[in-house]
């Protein structure tokens, strides 16, 4: 969700972000040249993420990118780790909803090696029996703390709700059931039918130009062959869900609130003024909820909006901690003010801060190459074209009163919403 959010925000660049091409075998390669910055980070996505495991087989995706870097046809899992620690860099493989990943962050001198690593843990991983089983252990030990965490069991279940019967309402992590079920058939299975060049984005970002970075990846990734059948098909869209609530019982002495409902990803027009109304209704301490639920009523320490696009689905939520006795109250005020995007227009005022935050935080949140990397990667695999942030400034830049009203009516509803609470039922 963070690399997302990036989305959000993106003013025009003083030139085209990074060079695009696709070779031969289907790979698609982005380079930003950064002259005279030393660290280079280059990322490998892979289209597939939990969005593309079987049903039955919840967690499949995360295992198998933890296992990437854990050995390969060359190296051990421990050398792997000695050679890139050795040159002071960092080699990390994972999962996302929609992709595996693997990150490589390393000094421009040593670039070659970390691409050998690099090339090695994406096209030859052996994916070990004993590393699996430390990998799903590690797995299920981070599941079982996660469930103390009220914000991420409300998260969870507020996902079910939003994005029922779509893979975006499962848990990347999968459940401790699920995992401790998994098997290397499992992952070599579902490693041998979705990795492949046609469904990969390399990004190299750093002091090295277009011509060093194609033929660097060229040499570890030109002789990777595109298999004959046609990629997996891809997720459906996420479709709107009918609003439930679920109260989950904890004991504790604080509640956590979160109210969701399905909304748009950046290719649709409307999503610019919804970026507005979300920062207008809870982006900060100048936003209505903030105002109303922490400052006037002193009911709760943390309280935000947000939209969150995925490359299948997008959601909208708000989210609130409270004292256990006052969460009728804070949900009346949720509502109300969701309410109120609706009914009223927002304020000149308003209007200015939530687009000038909007376009003027943009260039804090690139101030290094694997914020970079992260960034082009997302906006390749999402479909929005190098040219984003240009455009992005500019549709942010018109929106008007009347198209967040519009907007609101659109995806504010109160009744629209679903709602979660985690914590004491009493």
């Amino acid at each position: 969700m963070l690399v997302l959010l990036l989305l959000a925000g993106a003013p025009a660049p003083a030139a085209p972000i990074a060079h695009r091409e696709v070779l031969p075998n289907g790979l698609v390669l982005l380079v930003a040249e950064r002259p005279g910055v030393p660290i280079v980070a280059v990322r490998a996505f892979l289209r597939a993420g939990a969005s593309f495991e079987p049903t039955d087989r919840p967690g499949l995706a995360n295992l198998t990118g933890a296992l990437l870097t854990r050995g390969t046809a060359r190296r051990s899992g421990p050398e792997i780790d000695a050679a890139i620690e050795f040159v002071g860099g960092s080699l990390e493989s994972g999962a996302s909803r929609d992709g595996l990943s693997a990150s490589l962050f390393v000094l421009k001198r040593d670039l070659g090696l970390g691409l050998d690593l690099l090339g090695e843990v994406v096209l030859s991983p052996t994916f070990p029996e004993a590393e699996l089983k430390r990998a799903v252990s590690q797995i299920q030990a981070a599941i079982k703390r996660s469930e103390e965490d009220p914000g991420t069991v409300a998260s969870r279940a507020l996902a079910r709700l939003v994005f029922a019967s779509h893979p975006y309402g499962r848990p990347v992590e999968g459940t401790i059931e699920s995992v401790g079920q998994l098997t290397r058939d499992d992952v070599v299975a579902f490693y041998r039918g979705h990795v492949r060049p046609d469904a990969a984005i390399v990004a190299v970002v750093g002091d090295v130009t277009v011509d060093e970075a194609r033929r660097e990846v060229l040499a570890r990734f030109g002789g990777w062959p595109r298999p004959a059948p046609p990629p997996l098909p891809r997720p459906a869209e996420a479709r709107a869900t009918t609003p439930r609530t679920e109260t989950i019982a904890k004991d504790l002495t604080q509640a956590t609130i979160m109210l969701g409902r399905p909304a748009i990803r950046q290719v649709d027009p409307d999503y610019f003024p919804l970026a507005v109304a979300s920062y207008v209704l809870g982006g900060g301490s100048a936003s209505r909820l903030y105002a109303r639920v922490r400052d006037e009523g002193g009911l709760a320490y943390a309280v935000y909006a947000y939209v969150s696009p995925g490359r299948y689905g997008a959601s909208f939520a708000a989210s609130a901690q409270t004292r256990a006795g006052e969460v009728p109250k804070v949900v009346d005020i949720l509502r109300d003010e969701l309410g109120r995007m609706v009914r009223e227009p927002v304020s000149e005022d308003e209007l200015r801060l939530a687009k000038d935050y909007l376009v003027g935080s943009f260039p804090l949140r690139l101030d290094t190459t694997t914020k970079v990397a992260d960034f082009i990667v997302a906006i390749e695999e999402q479909g929005l074209g190098l040219d984003y942030a240009d455009r992005y400034k500019a549709s942010i830049a018109r929106v008007t009163a009347a198209d967040v009203q519009r907007v609101a009516g659109r995806f504010f509803g109160p009744d629209t919403f679903s709602q979660v609470v985690v914590g004491p039922t009493k």
